[in-house]
C-alpha cells in the first residue's frame, strides 16, 4: 500500500524512455530492456575494445555492454546519467556487467577497480562522476576493491563525445596522474569508464598506471560508440 501510494505522487520511470516503471520493472521497462544494443564482448577475446586499443596500450582483457549510436536509447540513458542526477543507471548496468564478468575466469583475478576520474571543478559542477557506481557495483561482484584516490584527473577538459578523432586524442593527452601508486604494485587493475570513443582517455590513463611496477591492466565501459 505504502509502495502504491509512493507511485502515486512520485511514479518510477523507465529511464531510457521516461515511461511509467510498473511494479516488477526497475529502472529500465521490459521494452527498454530488450532493445539494448548488448555487445557480448566479454565472450570475444578479439572485440571492438581490444582492436581500437591495440598497439597502444597492454591489456588483460577488455570489454564494454552496449553498443552506444547517436540518438539511439543508450545515449538517452548516459544523457539521463550524466546530466539530470541519475546515478542509479550506473550502478544498474554495473550490476549487469559484474554479473556477466564474474564467472569469466579470465575476471576472477581483478585485485583493484578504478574508475576514470573527474577533475575536481567538474566534479564539484556536477556533484558525483557518472562512473563511480558503475565501477563500485562491478567491484562488489569481482569482490575487488574499489579505489577512487589514486587515479586523479589533473586538467578540466570538456566533454569528448562526438568530438574529432584527432582533436580527442590531442586534447586528453596527459591529463592525469598517478598518487600513492607504489600500493598498486603487482596488482591487476580494472579501470572502468562510461563510454570508449577512440581510447585516447582510456590511453592517457592506462599509460600512468603501467608506470607502476608489475600491474597488469584490464578495462572495462558502460558502452563503446559505433
Amino acid at each position: 500500500m505504502i509502495k502504491n501510494l509512493l507511485n502515486l505522487f512520485f511514479p518510477q520511470i523507465c529511464s531510457a524512455c521516461s515511461n511509467h516503471l510498473s511494479d516488477n520493472e526497475l529502472q529500465i521497462c521490459t521494452t527498454c530492456r530488450h532493445q539494448l544494443p548488448l555487445t557480448n564482448f566479454h565472450d570475444d577475446p578479439n572485440n571492438a575494445v581490444h582492436k581500437i586499443l591495440y598497439g597502444r596500450v597492454k591489456l588483460q582483457q577488455a570489454t564494454a555492454l552496449l553498443h552506444f549510436s547517436k540518438k539511439g536509447i543508450v545515449q538517452q540513458m548516459m544523457h539521463n546519467l550524466k546530466y539530470r542526477g541519475q546515478e542509479q543507471i550506473g550502478e544498474f548496468l554495473g550490476e549487469w556487467l559484474g554479473e556477466l564478468l564474474k564467472p569469466m575466469s579470465s575476471y576472477q583475478d581483478i585485485d583493484v577497480v578504478i574508475p576514470v576520474p573527474l577533475h575536481k571543478a567538474k566534479l564539484k559542477s556536477r556533484g558525483y562522476n557518472q562512473v563511480d557506481k558503475f565501477a563500485k557495483a562491478i567491484a562488489k561482484s569481482l569482490h575487488a576493491e574499489y579505489n577512487t584516490t589514486m587515479l586523479v584527473k589533473t586538467t578540466n577538459t570538456k566533454t569528448q563525445v562526438f568530438k574529432d578523432r584527432l582533436k580527442r586524442q590531442s586534447s586528453a593527452h596527459s591529463n592525469f596522474e598517478i598518487q600513492n601508486g607504489m600500493t598498486l604494485k603487482d596488482k591487476h587493475i580494472l579501470l572502468v569508464d562510461d563510454i570508449i570513443t577512440t581510447g585516447a582517455t582510456i590511453e592517457d590513463c592506462a599509460n600512468q598506471l603501467l608506470k607502476i611496477e608489475g600491474v597488469k591492466l584490464s578495462l572495462a565501459t558502460m558502452a563503446i560508440t559505433d
